[in-house]
């Protein structure tokens, strides 16, 4: 009787979804399971309870498939950009940003598991360059935008003028970056929360 259950709470759940959302979902959990090496698009398709080809006609390579996760299932770095823009010229600056500083780590810890894969595989890596270029995407681009909101701070006279914005953006995800990989293999003495602010108040100053 338990495996009737589990049958029919499968079922219910991909008569929920669409198939390209169920393939991504897969696809997650295949990377956390096995790493990219192992979340082949075989084990990928059963898992999402459809065929290869099916998987390849929602998704033109496995690079794609492994990008949409990064984008839709992951805690996402655009959402928190576009919180942080609107909040040009409004509350705390230093808040602001370390609110921002948050989100941007948690982003950076979950998508570990997959940048670390892709690192590891030249082919897939090769593939994933291409594909970035091919649609003017990558991970510069946030940093890139969040200069452009400490620019139009500046402009409003919240952060000080005299500072490098572009320099100050890497800086800030660059630690963001960092700690997310050193909490792979140590036990960080701070809290993430703690940290953002520090961090943030050791950077942008007024």
């Amino acid at each position: 009787m338990p495996c009737v259950g589990k049958l029919m709470s499968t079922r219910s759940y991909h008569e929920r979804m669409g198939t390209r959302d169920r393939i991504i979902d897969a696809a997650e959990q295949a990377i956390h399971e096995f790493g990219i090496a192992g979340a082949t698009t075989k084990k990928i398709a059963r898992q999402a309870g459809c065929s290869e080809a099916l998987l390849y006609k929602h998704f033109a390579s496995k690079e794609s498939l492994f990008l949409a996760v990064l984008l839709e299932r992951l805690p996402a770095l655009h959402p928190a950009l576009a919180r942080l823009r609107l909040s040009v010229g409004q509350g705390d600056v230093a808040t602001n940003l370390a609110e921002f500083a948050t989100a941007a780590l948690e982003f950076y810890s979950r998508a570990a598991a997959i940048a670390s894969g892709v690192l590891a595989d030249p082919s897939l890596m090769a593939g994933f360059r291409s594909m970035l270029a091919d649609t003017n995407s990558g991970p510069h681009l946030p940093i890139l935008a969040l200069a452009e909101i400490l620019r139009a701070e500046q402009r409003g006279g919240r952060i000080d003028p005299g500072m490098d914005a572009g320099a100050a953006a890497s800086m800030l995800m660059g630690a963001c970056f960092h700690r997310a990989n050193l909490a792979y293999y140590v036990d960080l003495p701070d809290e993430d929360g703690p940290w953002a602010t520090a961090v943030v108040a050791t950077l942008v100053r007024r």
